[in-house]
């Protein structure tokens, strides 16, 4: 792919209409100034004073926050937050991005805001060091009655959207928003819609989802198939497979080697990485492939080039350092010659 192409095909970013629907959670970073460290006189151990707070959308919230960055005409959040500042915090970062709607997003006071929270020290001509996070979670099932609220949420915006993203975060199964009865919810309007590009991704376990586009990195992958696979070769012929079973196509990632997807009943595609150019920060790479898989998809973008606009995403994003990036399609425009 070249320039021009990439202009052409990014030209009809505007007019995409997208749904996002699953695990939304706060990020927010301390910036932390070690020169300014203490002791407590009343415990002796360290204080690390922050100068600096930073609120940003996670999890589910990183790929609308590649989505707004490329330009989407308008962009459903579908997810839940808690009735408390930290909801507070992430509904406000959502709702400030361009083109998203938050008419289908959530508050209830029986859910924690899904919260990260990250330390960073900043030191002159150095990159930030992050210390230990500090994480809020819910540990019970998700109530049934917000379970139907999001259902129907999800049938509002699948009628008006181009493509769906559906993003499984939550470390225990049943205790975020793609519970077992939203994917019964959303294999039918799958049924219904079956034009529709609805990709998934969970960091768990894509075993038992309804077919749609799969996107998974390589464990990830390897948990599916119940095997680990290191070569090139295991990868793609796995690949191949999973796109002819669901009968759409699937993409796994692979870190520093790039990233393999096929269509059912095809030979799967390779596209390498781009090259690393200095210190890197990988939070928020797989979301950003995510979020531009599904734009050129939407779009109509063949496989292929779909994977190579995906690829040169993540790579403007893993060298931005202390934040989880985006890259707009000025960026992606940039990445072509």
């Amino acid at each position: 792919m070249n320039r021009s192409d990439c202009e052409q095909w990014t030209s009809r970013y505007a007019e995409l209409r997208i749904a996002v629907v699953g695990d939304f959670c706060l990020d927010r970073y301390f910036d932390i100034d070690p020169l300014r460290s203490e002791v407590s006189l009343e415990t002796g151990l360290p204080v690390h004073n922050v100068t600096g707070i930073r609120c940003f959308a996670g999890a589910a919230g990183t790929i609308v926050n590649n989505l707004a960055a490329l330009g989407a005409a308008k962009i459903w959040p579908i997810g839940l937050s808690g009735d408390d500042a930290e909801g507070w915090a992430l509904r406000r970062a959502l709702g400030a991005l361009p083109g998203v709607d938050m008419a289908h997003f959530i508050t209830s006071n029986e859910v924690n805001t899904f919260t990260y929270s990250k330390p960073l020290l900043h030191r002159t001509g150095q990159p930030p060091e992050e210390l230990s996070r500090l994480d809020l979670k819910n540990w019970l099932p998700t109530p049934k009655a917000l379970e139907r609220r999001l259902a129907t949420a999800l049938d509002a915006a699948v009628a008006q959207s181009d493509a769906v993203i559906v993003l499984d975060q939550v470390d225990i199964a049943g205790t975020g928003v793609v519970t077992p009865n939203l994917l019964a919810a959303l294999g039918q309007l799958i049924q219904q819609h079956p034009a529709l590009v609805v990709i998934g991704d969970s960091r768990r376990s894509l075993a038992g989802w309804p077919s749609m586009v799969f996107k998974m990195n390589a464990r990830e992958l390897g948990l599916l198939s119940g095997r680990p696979l290191d070569s090139l070769r295991e990868v793609q012929s796995a690949v191949e497979s999973l796109a002819t079973r669901n009968r759409r196509a699937a993409f796994v990632t692979l870190a520093e080697r790039g990233i393999v997807g096929a269509l059912p009943e095809a030979v799967a595609v390779h596209v390498p990485s781009r090259p690393v150019r200095g210190p890197i920060d990988i939070v928020g790479a797989g979301d950003s492939v995510t979020a531009n898989l599904a734009m050129a998809m939407a779009a109509g973008l063949p496989l292929r080039e779909a994977m190579e606009m995906a690829m040169a995403a993540a790579s403007h994003v893993i060298h931005q350092l202390g934040t989880t990036g985006t890259a707009t399609v000025a960026d992606l425009l940039s990445s072509f010659q």
